[in-house]
């Protein structure tokens, strides 16, 4: 099952900061999180405390959407199993929206601040100070310090981003979503010849596949930093995904029929972002992202609503 993470903002999740702030409700989340879902009864007995107390406070942990509950058939009757919505919860203070026009709003999100992820090695993360966790490794990608990142690779599999979906505070009705990155495919060392394709998936529709030509190595990407060798992938290609009322388009060329009415944006509280390269990928070429501190643009992944 893919780690999935929660990143809230303290300023409009409080209802969800609420749940939080009780010792028995982050014991709670801490036992299902160490030793996956567990009854009523489990969960009584592991923390020591009333069926009662640990029944009341699960129903608040489920009003919020911390923990997923089912019914599962008992010795007798049924039981009630629960089980954590989220393998990690990031509280980010950092105000990334900004408002660019009267009829624009957008998103600048961290290349490290995913919520899901599910990748092959070779895999890694680097910030612009150095590597982070360890190479090759698919648990790295849970470290803390992922959020630090500027440069992340892996050979199958995808992250995937949650953009808050602002459009019905500030009163706008959609009509464009655009997202921006910069890409390369990733192979040990570098080749401009290496082909792979990367596919944007947003709220669970399949946008678009672009295939990169290649990781680029053939000179220093201008914000790489020197630490960094140069054998290593310098920098890649600023890609542009744009959904609007007729179709989907890659840097202003149509690649797919799916339009923005198919995405529902306005059913959703947030917009989410999957990118990544396919087990049936045709070419299965790895992918780099580059963030700030990292490759030729020193950008986010930027997402823009029209």
């Amino acid at each position: 099952m893919a780690d999935k993470f929660l990143v809230v903002d303290p300023e409009k999740d409080l209802e969800l900061i609420k749940g939080l702030a009780s010792a028995v409700r982050v014991q709670i989340l801490k036992v299902l999180g160490t030793r996956g879902a567990m009854n009523v009864n489990e969960i009584a007995e592991q923390l020591a405390l009333p069926q009662s107390t640990v029944s009341s406070n699960l129903q608040i942990l489920e009003n919020v959407g911390l923990i997923v509950t089912r019914s599962s058939k008992a010795r007798k009757g049924s039981q009630k199993i629960c089980e954590s919505a989220f393998s990690e919860i990031l509280v980010a203070f950092r105000d990334m929206e900004r408002e660019t026009a009267a009829n624009e709003i957008e998103v600048a999100m961290p290349i490290g601040l995913y919520t899901q992820c599910e990748v092959t090695a070779p895999c890694g993360l680097c910030a612009p100070e150095g590597i982070i966790g360890l190479l090759d490794v698919p648990e790295t990608f849970l470290d803390p310090d992922r959020m630090k990142a500027g440069l992340l690779w892996f050979t199958r599999g995808y992250v995937e981003y949650q953009f808050p979906n602002n459009s019905k505070l500030k009163s706008m009705v959609p009509s464009e979503l655009e997202i921006s990155l910069e890409l390369s495919s990733e192979v040990p060392g570098t080749s401009a010849d290496w082909p792979s394709d990367i596919s944007l998936q947003v709220n669970g529709v399949d946008i678009a596949t672009w295939t990169s030509p290649g990781d680029f190595g053939d000179k220093r990407g201008v914000y790489t930093p020197e630490w960094w060798k140069l054998s290593g992938s310098q920098y890649g290609k600023l890609k542009t995904w744009r959904i609007n009322g007729t179709g989907s388009f890659v840097d202003g060329v149509q690649v797919s029929q799916v339009r923005l009415a198919d995405l529902n944006i306005e059913g959703h509280r947030s917009i989410r972002a999957r990118i990544g390269v396919r087990e049936d990928a045709e070419h299965p070429g790895g992918i780099n992202i580059f963030g700030r501190g990292f490759g030729n643009y020193d950008q986010d992944i930027v997402m823009r609503l029209r």
